[in-house]
């Protein structure tokens, strides 16, 4: 039975009144925009009236959004692991989680949100592997651009020369330069300024908040105006940069994400980035995938929603096997819950790590062929085990094709170098760890 009772969808409605309003229309029938103009006020009041319902006080409760309420309610235990940092280790394992990131993210991208049976019937079609053990070997409408950037085609084995954009990728690329630009100590607004200058375009919560932004809201209220995706995915990807800022240090890492996530989201949104955060800094230091999500828990509210989805994820964690028994429990679980919701996905993201163990390609690779946001789960997975495996763990065959050059649509910047990635991350560890 799933954890929420979801009303029936109003599916096809918009669509079923526009087609009706065009065949009366064209049958010659009289009052049609009258007809449509009382329709639109009626939805546009239950609209309103469905916004205004109040929500459960207790669980409101439960789930704070500010820093300090969050921190009130989290379990005890260590908040840091390194006091400073170990340059070697750290490089190795900070490559291993870049490349490990960028990989799974490419992999996933362009069969993003498919279903099982689709993703099956395509690698059937062109003779691939499923799951995938290495990058697709075409893409589905080859030419069409991928965030208004990258050919599709460019995403796969034979048309790859250096990492395509995503926005997977962009938010990483983005929180470097939030942190060079501002300092550790950035806030919300220098956010919002950085959001403004480099974002040339985003989507869900990002969109909206980037379009509240441009009309001039503030940074405070640009997540809360018209935003129905505020517990949606998007903060949770934005972790990375967050985590390799402050290796070793999950409680820093989890603040820098609470940061950058307040401009977007809201109660378990916020957890998703505050807990991806701080389990890949907690990686870094562990050594171990799955001590590092145990880890992540210390950073959010115990009895957030999140967090208990979470624990039951570990703890259901032996008894799935493989990418087909994660979406059946994941579809049960959570019968509908949007596939672009934190929750979900970060569950599938556990399991992903799980059943590849030590094995990045399998890591990869059953974590896409779960489905829902799986370029955002594959990615999140590869950087949590390069993290804490280190880049001589992830086979070369993921990497030869990157060409040491990642692409971004980032306004003003056509590219980043992977190593200097690397340096200008070691850079902003180094002030971070030895400015606490």
């Amino acid at each position: 039975m799933s954890i929420y009772e979801y009303p029936e969808p109003l599916e096809d409605l918009d669509r079923s009144i526009n087609l009706w309003a065009q065949l009366k229309t064209e049958a010659g029938a009289a009052g049609v925009a009258d007809k449509m103009a009382e329709i639109k006020s009626v939805i546009a009041d239950k609209l309103a009236e469905l916004r205004a319902l109040p929500e459960d006080p207790a669980l409101r409760a439960a789930e704070p959004d500010d820093l300090s309420g969050i921190r009130a309610l989290r379990p005890h235990g260590p908040r840091r692991y390194w006091t400073e940092l170990p340059e070697g280790t750290f490089r190795n394992r900070l490559e291993g989680a870049i490349m490990g990131r960028f990989a799974g993210c490419v992999l996933g991208s362009i069969v993003e949100c498919w279903e099982i049976e689709k993703m099956e019937r395509w690698a059937a079609y062109l003779g691939d592997a499923f799951p995938p053990t290495d990058y697709w070997t075409e893409a589905e409408r080859p030419q069409d651009l991928k965030y208004r950037t990258s050919l599709r085609e460019t995403f796969t084995l034979s048309k790859m020369d250096g990492v395509p954009t995503d926005d997977d990728i962009i938010y990483t690329q983005l929180g470097m330069l939030i942190l060079e630009d501002y300092g550790p100590d950035f806030t919300l607004d220098d956010i919002g300024a950085a959001w403004v200058k480099y974002l040339p375009h985003a989507a869900t919560a990002e969109g909206v908040a980037l379009k509240n932004l441009r009309a001039g809201l503030s940074p405070a209220q640009a997540a809360v105006v018209d935003n129905p995706f505020m517990f949606w995915i998007g903060a949770d990807i934005r972790s990375d940069p967050w985590g390799y800022a402050a290796p070793g240090y999950p409680e820093k890492a989890a603040q820098f994400a609470w940061r950058d996530a307040t401009i977007s989201h809201r109660r378990n949104g916020i957890y998703g980035a505050m807990y991806f955060s701080a389990v890949i800094s907690a990686a870094f230091a562990l050594g171990d995938p799955l001590k590092a999500l145990e880890a992540g828990l210390l950073e959010i509210p115990a009895d957030c929603l999140l967090a208990r989805e979470l624990r039951w994820a570990l703890d259901t964690a032996d008894v799935i096997n493989d990418y087909r028994g994660a979406r059946t429990a994941v579809d049960s679980r959570y019968a509908g819950m949007h596939r672009i919701h934190t929750i979900n996905n970060a569950v599938l993201t556990v399991w992903g790590l799980k059943v590849g163990g030590d094995d990045y390609t399998k890591v990869i690779g059953e974590t896409v062929a779960m489905g829902l946001d799986n370029d955002c789960t594959a990615a999140t997975a590869g950087s949590i085990f390069g993290a804490a495996y280190g880049a001589g763990a992830i086979p070369e065959h993921w990497t030869r094709n990157f060409n040491n050059k990642v692409y971004s649509y980032i306004i003003g910047v056509e590219k980043f170098a992977l190593d200097d990635m690397v340096d200008r991350f070691t850079a902003l560890a180094k002030t971070v760890l030895s400015g606490d």
